[in-house]
Parts: C-alpha cells; sequence; structure tokens
C-alpha cells in the first residue's frame, strides 16, 4: 500500500494507516462474499487488544448502524460495477474512522468583576475551529452566565500556559482547563459574598474574584483505551470512459464525546471531509530525487479540493456519549478523525463502480483507464 503523503495533512499516521488497513477489510469482505459493514460488525472487539484495556467508551456499532441507515446502504447492490447513471459507473464504500483522544497539561484564569462580567484566558491558539467562541461557552455555562457577559482571551504568551494547537487536544485540555478555573472563582465569589447568585455576589464584593487553574492527564490512559470512533460512507460516480471521478455524497458519523458546539463541530467535519477528497483524489506531493526538494510546493501545481470538487451532499450526525474517563469535559476532540475514514471509503466506493482495487494515492484517471 503505497500512500503519498501531501505537504501537510491532518492526522498523520491514522489517516495512512487507517487507508491501508480499512481498504484490506474491503477486500476481505469482497473475498468472503460479506457485506462490509456486517464483516465489522462480526469482527467489532469488546476490548484493546494491543493494550488489552476496555475502551473508556465505544460507539462504532451506532455508527455504522445511524450511517448505513442514513445513506441508504440497504439498497447497495454488491456487485462492481453492477451499479450506473448513464456512462457513470457508481460505486459506494465505506469505511471505519479512528483517533486517540490526547489530553495535555494546561492551565488557565477566569477574573469575576463587580459588574456581572468575567474575562477568561489562555494562551491557546485559533486556527479557525472555533476555539474562542467553544471556549467562551464552557466558561459561561460553568458560571452560570450569559455567553455575552464573558469574554474570553487567547494568544498571548504571557497569558496561562496552554499546549501546541494540534492532536485535537485543544478542547480536552484548555477547555479542563478553563471549566476548572470558572469553577474555582465562581466558588470563591460565592463563599466570600455568602450569596448563590454570582452576578448578586460581585456586586456585592465590589472587586474582582481571580482563580487560576492548572489540569493534566491522570492516570485513566492506564486503566482505559480512549479513543473517538466513526464510520463513513460514500458514493462515487466514474467516468466509464475518461477515468474522472467525482463524489457525489458523504455520510460520516462518529462518537466523540461530548460536542460542546454542534454547528462548529459539523464545520470541522465537513473540511475533514473535504480534505479527505484531496487525500484520496488529488494531492501528491512530487519529489526531485536528485536533491529532495518537493517540486510542486505551490498550489499551481498541487492539486487541492476546491468548492466545485465538494459534493453537494455532506451529512454528519454524531452519537451520543457520556464518557467521564477522558477528560473532566468530557470531549474526545473532532478536527482529525472527520478526515480519517474519507480516503478509504473513496477508494473503496471505486472499487465497487470499477472493479479495479488502486493501492497507491491519489487515484488519478490514468489509474483507472
Amino acid at each position: 500500500m503505497n500512500v503519498h503523503t501531501p505537504t501537510y495533512m491532518r492526522a498523520p499516521g491514522e489517516a495512512s494507516g487507517v487507508y491501508a488497513l480499512e481498504s484490506a477489510m474491503d477486500e476481505l469482505a469482497v473475498a468472503l462474499n460479506i457485506d462490509p459493514v456486517e464483516l465489522r460488525l462480526r469482527n467489532e472487539p469488546d476490548r484493546d487488544e494491543f493494550k488489552n484495556l476496555p475502551f473508556s467508551s465505544r460507539s462504532t456499532k451506532e455508527c455504522y448502524r445511524l450511517a448505513a441507515e442514513r445513506f441508504g446502504w440497504g439498497q447497495r447492490k454488491p456487485e462492481p460495477r453492477s451499479m450506473r447513471d448513464g456512462r457513470w459507473l457508481i460505486g459506494w464504500g465505506m469505511a471505519s474512522a479512528t483517533y486517540p483522544m490526547n489530553y495535555a497539561p494546561a492551565s488557565a484564569m477566569a477574573r469575576l468583576l463587580p459588574d456581572g462580567t468575567a474575562e477568561v484566558m489562555s494562551a491557546s491558539s485559533d486556527m479557525g475551529p472555533g476555539t474562542s467562541t467553544s471556549m467562551t461557552q464552557v466558561a459561561a455555562d460553568t458560571l452560570g452566565l450569559p455567553i455575552e457577559r464573558v469574554k474570553f482571551m487567547l494568544g498571548d504568551t504571557r497569558l496561562p500556559r496552554a499546549p501546541v494547537h494540534g492532536g485535537s487536544m485543544t478542547m480536552a485540555s484548555v477547555g479542563s482547563a478553563v471549566q476548572a478555573a470558572c469553577r474555582t472563582a465562581r466558588e470563591q465569589a460565592l463563599a466570600r459574598a455568602g450569596a448563590n447568585d454570582l452576578e448578586e455576589a460581585m456586586a456585592h464584593l465590589g472587586e474582582p474574584v481571580e482563580a487560576t487553574a492548572d489540569v493534566g492527564p491522570g492516570d485513566e490512559s492506564k486503566r482505559f483505551s480512549m479513543h473517538a470512533f466513526g464510520a463513513v460512507f460514500v458514493e462515487v460516480a466514474v467516468d466509464s470512459d475518461l477515468g474522472e471521478t467525482r463524489v457525489r455524497r458523504i455520510v460520516g458519523a462518529y462518537g466523540a464525546g461530548r460536542v460542546i458546539n454542534p454547528k462548529i463541530a459539523r464545520s470541522q467535519c465537513i473540511g475533514g471531509m473535504i480534505g479527505g477528497i484531496g487525500m484520496a483524489l488529488m494531492e501528491h506531493s512530487v519529489i526531485d530525487h536528485r536533491n529532495g526538494r518537493v517540486t510542486n510546493a505551490n498550489f499551481a501545481e498541487y492539486a487541492v479540493p476546491v468548492h466545485a470538487d465538494a459534493p453537494p451532499v455532506m451529512d454528519v450526525i454524531f452519537v451520543d456519549e457520556d464518557d467521564p474517563h477522558v477528560n473532566p469535559l468530557g470531549v474526545k476532540g473532532l478536527g482529525e478523525i472527520a478526515m480519517v475514514g474519507v480516503a478509504p471509503a473513496i477508494a473503496n466506493a471505486i472499487f465497487h463502480a470499477t472493479g479495479r482495487r488502486i493501492r497507491a494515492l491519489p487515484i488519478t484517471p490514468d489509474k483507472l483507464l
């Protein structure tokens, strides 16, 4: 299995490794004449057999069920090249997704002001996934204040320390620190004022109340295997004359713990789906073996998906999960698992459409002709 790594790719390791594993699972399903979903259900483990640990939570079966039902998987004809739309060969494929729950040490400070507002801060960053919004939500929920009365500050190294913005760990780590700092500040303000309402307590005190919290992982990783899981279903159309592949629709179901902001989370998943299309069909770093340089290190020659490549249907489903073991917020992270299963689902759909098993990404027209 040869996966040409893009210049940058989310979920490095998982995305390429799951492509190989889920392609092999699909190949096994064909060889055994078993539905790909049924094969995975028959082999669903009760515990992490590599670590010999129970899962903190695992919703894979529910992900398969919900995504297959929404996709209409039961109408699939199993034989390759058996579904057509004019000159287009239609293929339906699916794959599993998994990504580890990462939780790193983080700090945050909460400052309650006499006017009933709050300032919460941590030296995290926001690359676009909505960190500012989701952290404000966590703070407002913990403090019991309207969200418009909470200001979250980030992006400054003078603020309380935060981990790198990567590995789908920001909400688990910084979010847990924000929750802890806000809870401590609230408890201190109510206790000092002898009140039950935070705004009344701060008006009575007439001075700011500050609290800093440091959080980090405990021994849970020694007692549980902690991962987010998902299932991705894809429909492709392959031009029988030209070998061109178009992704028509994607349905993804994810068990990723508590979802803080469903709108932002859905956007993350759509972004992952688009990234998976690029991985499967377009992105390829061409190396000059004389000097090790990437020869197409620019957007003029390095192909990435654009709006015209996005399917009209990208459906996202979140499975309800209550996992008290992963971190205080019960979140698992969504930024990267959303991409992990997309490329193998596309490749498996292309096999179903054409009968061609492509082992090297990207799957370009020349490989299908």
